[in-house]
């Protein structure tokens, strides 16, 4: 059954999630720019105890840490997301988050000569996750490099020998959100039309204000997953108190359920304080959109049999990071478990929103 590993001398937090002989593990660190090297060195030394191979790593800090960080890998054979807030200066590392596998044999999946995934397979299903994926031509305009990574994703997918509608979960980073976040709807949307998505499944997602290690328009994540057989089924998962984001033009699922034999993984969108009716409620009080937003989460885990006990990783995103502690304060009022959450110093998608989350969470049937 999934147990959680926390290793107070370096403050990691390791959740195992068994799935048909294999094991997933996620990883969250609170690394800061002083123990950035002890925690890589930390988590790998954990994951080689564990035989297992990581395969993605988040790194939430300013654009100079970037060079730091690969360094301090000792063999990078995986991609390092940095992800560096629109809102902030960059001047800190908030956190890592790491995913690591045992048991199954991981096979890459190439960028030219750079690695961008891994994919593997059980005998239910084939799983792709790719980071860092961004354009080629940084010289195009932000709505051509969008375009521009949607066709690299289904190209690399090719390499796992999978498609587009595949895909269950998507991450996007967008550098100056606030700017065209309207304009990169348009363009998700037209693609997804060109493929079929909104015949199949929208992915859900998250899409946050955060630029990159050399400044791309756009840098993405995924997670795909290819079922062999009907045992294994990826579905949206609707959001209790609040409408489709299909309804006000954004195309992604509030959350999407891998359902295989035994093992259920729940991925939740980016999610914030917005009212049933699709409008941003509590404006100016970033109390308020915590409660309001943890609330929503909480339904949608509910609504699948889950808790906040069953919670894999998380990431909360907030506006102005001099407000991280409301989020503690919120936890220890409301008696949650401790969570393995990650802080990122980031724009939210709309001028007036001040936090969002997304959240992970595992379940053995």
């Amino acid at each position: 059954m999934k147990k959680t590993i926390v290793n107070p001398t370096t403050e990691l937090h390791v959740v195992e999630f068994p799935h048909d002989g294999v094991k997933a593990y996620f990883i969250t660190a609170q690394a800061t720019e002083d123990n950035m090297e002890e925690i890589f060195d930390r988590v790998a030394a954990e994951m080689a105890e564990r035989k297992a191979t990581i395969a993605f790593q988040y790194l939430f800090g300013g654009r100079q840490f970037y060079p730091r960080a690969v360094s301090a890998v000792r063999q990078l054979d995986w991609p390092l997301t940095l992800l560096h807030g629109d809102a902030c200066a960059g001047a800190t590392i908030t956190g890592t988050q790491f995913i690591a596998i045992a048991g199954a044999e991981l096979h890459a999946v190439m960028d030219g000569d750079r690695k961008v995934g891994h994919w593997y397979e059980t005998a239910d299903a084939r799983y792709c996750l790719l980071g860092d994926v961004r354009a080629d031509d940084l010289s195009l305009s932000r709505e051509e490099q969008a375009y521009a990574v949607f066709e690299k994703m289904e190209r690399l997918l090719k390499q796992a020998d999978m498609a587009f509608t595949d895909i269950a979960r998507t991450w996007i980073y967008l550098n100056d959100l606030l700017q065209w976040y309207d304009e990169f709807n348009v363009v998700r949307s037209r693609f997804f039309k060109e493929r079929g998505v909104f015949e199949k499944m929208v992915p859900a997602s998250t899409g946050i204000g955060a630029g990159s290690a050399a400044g791309e328009a756009m840098v993405s994540a995924l997670l795909a997953v290819k079922p062999k057989h009907d045992g294994v089924k990826v579905f949206p998962v609707p959001s209790p108190l609040q409408c489709p984001a299909l309804d006000y033009k954004s195309s992604f699922a509030r959350a999407v359920e891998i359902q295989q034999p035994g093992s259920r993984l729940l991925t939740i969108s980016g999610t914030a304080s917005i009212e049933p009716g699709g409008r941003t409620a509590h404006v100016g009080d970033t109390e308020r959109q915590i409660a309001l937003t943890m609330e929503v989460v909480n339904e949608i885990l509910k609504s699948r049999g889950m808790g906040w006990g069953d919670t894999a990783r998380a990431v909360a995103y907030f506006k102005d990071i001099s407000e991280a502690h409301l989020l503690e304060k919120y936890c220890l009022d409301h008696n949650l478990p401790e969570l393995p959450v990650a802080i990122s110093h980031a724009d939210v998608c709309r001028h007036d929103l001040l936090f969002e989350i997304e959240l992970d969470a595992v379940k053995i049937d």
